[in-house]
């Protein structure tokens, strides 16, 4: 599979998103995982599902979830929120299995790889120190890709194109807009606090240590 040609058909990796891909699980599967009501969701194209209410509302982020499986995997994209890339999220979803998380939000974006329900690799691209202990071969792999758009604003979408290319499936545009369950889940978790031992700007990476003693300044 062409990683360039892919990553050129991936628009809906370049805004704001989540995307999951988990090992084995069906889509309703997906949706419980995800703290969701498999029974409310729809079937609805690209263009229908967005018509759903979904980003910032008065009580907090609502995400458009639209779920589905191919060659084995189910994935799950996500917008308007980051509940896909959060700890208890991805522990949840990798239980039994293993699941891969890209996300790009405002102001960061992240790489995770999980297996039954622990974190293996975690990473924001481009800032090494955020790379999880012990390290995991995704890092040379994912700048790489990423270097090979540099300058084209193709956010995490290369990304994405190499983790479809590892799992040997296709999730184009084209393939995205047809019609998948979709349904929209208020993201209502509470925000991690941060503690001196982590470096980076995003969510805590799973397994560090946060201190919030008197010398932390937090409380």
């Amino acid at each position: 599979m062409d990683i360039e040609a892919d990553a050129g058909s991936l628009d809906w990796a370049r805004a704001w998103m989540c995307a999951t891909f988990t090992c084995g699980l069906a889509p309703e599967e997906v949706f419980a995982r995800y703290g969701a009501d498999p029974e409310q969701a729809r079937l609805l194209g690209c263009e229908a599902a967005s018509d759903l209410p979904s980003g910032e509302s008065g009580d907090g982020m609502v995400s458009l979830l639209r779920a589905g499986s191919i060659g084995g995997w189910a994935f799950c994209v996500e917008q308007g929120g980051g509940i896909g890339f959060g700890e208890e999220s991805l522990a949840e979803l990798s239980r039994g299995t293993e699941t891969y998380s890209v996300a790009t939000t405002e102001g960061i974006d992240v790489f995770q790889y999980w297996r039954d329900g622990e974190c293996v690799e975690y990473f924001e691209p481009g800032m090494e120190h955020s790379r999880s202990e012990p390290l995991g071969p995704w890092w040379d792999r994912v700048e790489e890709a990423l270097a090979a758009h540099k300058g084209e604003g193709a956010g995490m979408a290369p990304v994405v194109a190499l983790i479809l290319d590892h799992l040997g499936i296709t999730l184009d545009d084209a393939a995205l807009a047809g019609p998948w369950p979709s349904l929209t889940l208020a993201d209502d978790a509470p925000a991690a606090r941060l503690g001196h031992t982590y470096a980076g700007e995003g969510p805590v990476p799973p397994g560090t240590v946060l201190d919030f003693g008197p010398s932390s300044g937090l409380s």
